[in-house]
């Protein structure tokens, strides 16, 4: 699905987008090569992409049966995607920590299964602590970890940026990274996934300052 999105105002969605077109080295992440930024771009209505349309944006249209079976339809929305060479990027972006603070899902029926599902074959396959539930402890950021999980095992270079922006005094934004890495740190511990699981050396940290981009 692709998803149309207006010229951001506020919050997040502002700031991803003006990094996207202004100044995507503040999405940079050490160590890796250029991005190329496939979303959101202004020429395409800044918009975001999901199931099936994700798959096809990134190059893995192959995916899309796979896809299906792993996860009902209105998966994960990403806030941009991107390639770096043969790597592929998938971003979460957050102005401020009530965003990061996630509600459960809202799934019912079959799709709770599928979900249900979904997560107990990543926390296996990650050796995560079955104890903690992924339906409503961090949702957003467990299913997001579930996707680069999946890509990885079906041979896609996937990367998952975590976007913190700093200093947004509009919705109450830290103004230390710190802060952003601490409770993604709590967050991946309470998913029942340590600090040295190897699958954390596909996920980044990167915190630009709202400053720059005004």
């Amino acid at each position: 699905m692709r998803v149309a999105q207006p010229e951001g105002t506020r919050g997040s969605l502002k700031w991803v987008q003006r990094a996207v077109a202004d100044r995507p080295d503040l999405l940079q992440p050490s160590g890796m090569p250029p991005i190329e930024w496939l979303s959101p771009l202004r020429s395409d209505d800044f918009a975001e992409y999901r199931d099936g349309a994700f798959l096809e944006r990134i190059g893995q249209s192959r995916l899309k049966p796979a896809l299906a079976e792993f996860w009902p339809a209105r998966g994960p929305q990403w806030d941009a995607l991107g390639r770096a060479g043969s790597e592929v990027i998938l971003v979460e972006a957050k102005a401020h920590l009530r965003e990061f603070f996630s509600s459960p899902t809202q799934a019912k029926g079959n799709s709770l299964v599928r979900i249900s599902a979904a997560f107990s074959a990543a926390k296996a396959a990650l050796g995560a602590d079955d104890r903690s539930d992924w339906t409503r402890c961090f949702y957003q950021l467990a299913n997001r970890t579930a996707h680069l999980w999946w890509l990885r095992s079906n041979d896609v270079s996937a990367h998952l940026l975590l976007v913190g922006f700093l200093n947004d005094t509009e919705v109450k934004g830290p103004g230390s990274a710190e802060t952003w890495r601490a409770v993604t740190d709590a967050a991946f511990n309470a998913l029942g996934i340590s600090g040295s699981h190897p699958l954390l050396r596909y996920v980044h940290h990167v915190t630009p300052d709202v400053t720059a981009l005004q």
